[in-house]
């Protein structure tokens, strides 16, 4: 069993069974996903996981184990088991290109089809999106607040298998630099790095052997980890065994500004003035930003990236927001709460620019939409699946890449306080005209 095409809630399926019995399952309909608010009262969001939800688009199959599944669970009926034996995705998918920023009622995904084939894609598609957003939305706001410095993601062993290897692709498309992630490398094409854990001295009978052991197989210009026992005995030896040309340190105890300036002092004072200076320990936005007047060339971030720095989920949801009724008519539906409010239609979206600086997310509805995004802004959305035809520029590896360039270009177009951390409101507005 694959379990892809279960990775969906239950009331999914009964809620195409009963709509079978009623005569509405199959009416077209327009479902899109968005954002209520930015979680953590941020300035602004990063779309990140597209790529990741089209390959599940693709994979979305019910063979003959989850069919049995099914039948021998009695979630559905033998109607609607025949109808998903040959389930496959036959609408149109349209939304934010991945890396793209995205704001409070973006609509970041539109996915249009009959009710039954969009309704089942809602759970996989918020749990690939939500997810990896929220790892991009702490992403980017450590890369910035690095602001030239590299910051590489290692935080596989804070997260599930699979997730950390999806944590590790939407820290790329947000700035990262590198990920200590394998898997990651193999299957996104990533750069990946990493020397040694402290372990590998301590299986040593001294500091100076581990040291001779990773320059003799990696060269001089490894990083060594100078912190197992004497930070500044670990310097020494480390110069003393590598020479000037050390390639650079890790440290990743103590108070990491007073220790980094510490080491600085010691590695000039010995010769090695090119000698890198990487930082670990438990690193988020903040002890970053903290770090900005430090000898400090790059930082390791594990922890914080892979669970979102404090808003694990980014909070979107997946609505139906048009379906053509009987008589060929659209339209426009939406939930009416006094907190979780919707607004009904199909909606595109642009940016609004002054002079290269983003002023306002504009979210057109109506007839003649479309073509009216490209006038008022930079229109946001693109073509991802027509007619069931995933367009394959945002998958694989040139996918992630595409994205990352993104993501770069649209953060460029971001007012100067929009990088602030301290919570606030979004950067700029969102206006539905």
């Amino acid at each position: 069993m694959t379990d892809t095409a279960l990775m969906t809630d239950r009331y999914e399926l009964t809620m195409i069974d009963a709509a079978m019995r009623s005569g509405t399952a199959f009416r077209p309909s327009v479902f899109e996903v968005f954002a209520r608010r930015l979680p953590g009262a941020r300035r602004y969001g990063v779309v990140a996981g597209t790529g990741r939800f089209l390959e599940r688009v693709a994979e979305f199959r019910f063979g003959d184990a989850e069919l049995t599944f099914l039948r021998n669970a009695e979630v559905v009926s033998g109607d609607l088991l025949d109808w998903l034996a040959d389930y496959r995705f036959s609408g149109s998918i349209r939304g934010y290109a991945e890396g793209e920023l995205y704001f409070p009622g973006s609509p970041i995904l539109v996915v249009e089809g009959s009710f039954a084939e969009a309704v089942v894609l809602e759970t996989v598609a918020l749990s690939v999106l939500n997810y990896d957003s929220a790892v991009a939305n702490a992403a980017t706001r450590m890369t910035r607040a690095a602001r030239d410095r590299p910051v590489a993601e290692m935080g596989s062993r804070r997260a599930s298998e699979e997730a950390a290897i999806a944590a590790a692709r939407a820290a790329y498309i947000a700035g990262f630099s590198a990920t200590s992630n394998l898997a990651a490398g193999a299957r996104w094409g990533i750069p990946t790095m990493g020397t040694a854990a402290h372990s590998f001295t301590l299986l040593h009978d001294s500091e100076a052997a581990a040291f001779q052991a990773q320059i003799e197989t990696h060269g001089v210009g490894t990083t060594l980890l100078v912190d197992t026992y004497d930070i500044e005995q670990g310097i020494r030896t480390a110069v003393e065994i590598a020479g000037t040309e050390l390639g650079g340190i890790r440290l990743d105890s103590g108070d990491l500004a007073e220790v980094a300036g510490e080491a600085r002092a010691l590695l000039d004072s010995l010769g090695a003035t090119g000698t890198r200076i990487t930082v670990t320990s438990d690193l988020d936005e903040y002890a970053i930003a903290g770090l900005q007047a430090s000898p400090v060339d790059a930082y390791g971030v594990g922890t914080s990236v892979v669970t979102g720095s404090g808003a694990p989920a980014a909070g979107m949801v997946y609505k139906l927001v048009a379906r053509q009724g009987d008589d060929g008519e659209w339209v426009g539906v939406a939930k009416h709460s006094e907190n979780k409010a919707s607004k009904g239609g199909e909606k595109v979206a642009a940016r609004r620019l002054h002079e290269g600086i983003a002023v306002e997310e504009t979210v057109l509805l109506g007839e003649g939409a479309l073509e009216d995004a490209a006038i008022d802004g930079r229109a946001l959305q693109v073509p991802l699946v027509t007619d069931g035809e995933i367009d394959e520029r945002w998958l694989g590896a040139a996918g992630v890449e595409a994205a990352r360039e993104r993501h770069a270009l649209s953060v460029a177009e971001l007012p100067a306080d929009a990088h602030r951390l301290a919570r606030g409101e979004p950067a700029i507005p969102t206006v539905f005209r």
